[in-house]
């Protein structure tokens, strides 16, 4: 029994010295990886210094009037102070990209970790089996004296502890690694939402200075050039304002005024106007490919295709969007069998109605704030001045006012499918990144309207 017991007492110093030596490499990581990130604070203390320098001489050149070397000393600051950003951003990415490596060691060493305390406790466990098994017999039987065998009992006596304490470390050290594996997925999601920020700044950078060139060549030309170029950035600006915005089951409207409608709904919910025609324009597209529908049976929800006459059995779904659907049409004072909704896809329901997409039972939830925020008596669906405040107010109370790259493509997902982007089916990604990339264009727009 005692050569049983000094087996245990050594596996359990050994298990101890083992965990120590392990983590000590861990600490001398977790040395440099600071460091490290001392270092990048100097340099991201020095460059935010230097942004606010450059930010001073934006604002002076700003006051300076309006002239030609004007407008280039205001361009020539904003791109220093992009450029500083960048750089700024930069460090803050291989911070992050440091801590993630960091996190990742962590996660190993404690999955490592987590395995010597399990295989110890096994050890434990087999030795408790073989103490239990030692019977009162054998001890009288044994040469050994009564003390010793209460000396062994002892020793019985910590084993049990050393088990219970091996059950908490697993405990804890199970805790540790889910705690570590969810600050590693924060960790990566900011980094990406900083890769995005920085691959939208890069490019605001890259047309600030093409509009620099062209400003320099204009100032090595006559005086009246710049002037051409003023009159010709205005047409462009006009004919962008001129274009017609499409939507989905109502007319085109020129993008200037789609894009008014856009900022007042903006101002009300704090949605990013291009964010908002993003959406529209994404809905419009979809229309284009699977068509419109009447509604034919408001009973039962059947339907025709508006173009084909193609028969559908559940062109909208009744009761639950029937009854809206002729309270809407009903106080409009149009006729529900012509007001034009969505077709059904893939086995499940359509009629939804307008450029914003709505099915009846959910703009009736919206009605009395859409009435309040436009001040009318009645929102219609099919206008494209309430259904593009509706779109803003849905995108809000789902997550897509502020701006933020990866909460606006979540929303998005979500006003396609309930749900944010994600791998499952059906898929939704598609749509949050056509939705993004619509965003970006209709951003460039606005920018080259407003100046």
């Amino acid at each position: 029994m005692k050569a049983r017991l000094f087996f245990v007492g050594a596996l359990t110093i050994g298990a101890f010295l083992f965990h120590q030596l392990a983590f000590a490499d861990t600490a001398t990581s977790t040395d440099d990886v600071a460091s490290r990130r001392a270092q990048l604070q100097q340099e991201l203390d020095q460059l935010n210094s230097q942004i606010a320098a450059q930010q001073q001489v934006l604002e002076q050149a700003q006051n300076q009037g309006s002239s030609l070397q004007r407008d280039i000393a205001v361009l020539n600051a904003q791109i220093q102070k992009d450029e500083l950003s960048i750089k700024a951003r930069d460090l803050k990415i291989q911070s992050l990209t440091g801590d993630i490596g960091q996190k990742n060691d962590t996660i190993v060493s404690l999955d490592s970790k987590l395995g010597r305390e399990q295989q110890s406790l096994a050890d434990i466990l087999r030795k408790t089996r073989a103490l239990d098994e030692y019977t009162v017999a054998e001890v009288v039987l044994s040469s050994e004296s009564v003390s010793t065998f209460f000396e062994d009992l002892d020793s019985f006596a910590s084993i049990k502890g050393a088990l219970q304490q091996s059950f908490t470390d697993i405990g804890n050290t199970k805790t540790e690694t889910a705690q570590e594996k969810t600050d590693l997925e924060d960790k990566r999601a900011n980094e990406q939402e900083l890769r995005q920020q920085q691959v939208i700044q890069e490019k605001q950078v890259q047309a600030n200075k093409a509009q620099q060139q062209t400003l320099l060549t204009a100032v090595k030309n006559q005086a009246s050039k710049y002037q051409s170029a003023i009159q010709a950035n205005q047409k462009v600006v006009a004919s962008i304002e001129a274009e017609l915005f499409a939507l989905r089951d109502t007319a085109a409207i020129p993008f200037g005024q789609a894009l008014s409608y856009a900022d007042l709904a903006s101002q009300k919910t704090g949605v990013r106007s291009a964010f908002i025609l993003g959406i529209l324009k994404q809905e419009s597209d979809l229309g284009a490919n699977i068509g419109s529908c009447y509604v034919t049976d408001i009973s039962t929800g059947a339907g025709i295709g508006k173009n084909s006459g193609t028969p559908f059995a559940s062109v909208m779904k009744s009761p639950r969007d029937t009854l809206p659907f002729q309270a809407i049409t009903g106080a409009l004072g149009i006729s529900w069998a012509t007001a034009p909704v969505s077709c059904p896809q893939g086995g499940g329901y359509g009629g939804a109605m307008g450029p914003s997409q709505f099915i009846p039972s959910t703009w009736q939830l919206y009605a009395g704030r859409l009435a309040s925020a436009l001040g009318v008596s009645t929102a219609n669906p099919w206008n494209a001045k309430d259904a593009i405040m509706a779109t803003a107010m849905y995108l809000a109370d789902i997550g897509g006012s502020g701006g933020n790259y990866t909460a606006e493509r979540n929303a998005a997902c979500k006003y396609y499918s309930g749900r944010s982007c994600d791998n499952r089916t059906p898929a939704n990604q598609f749509y949050g990144d056509s939705v993004m990339d619509n965003a970006g264009y209709f951003q460039n727009q606005i920018d080259i309207v407003k100046g």
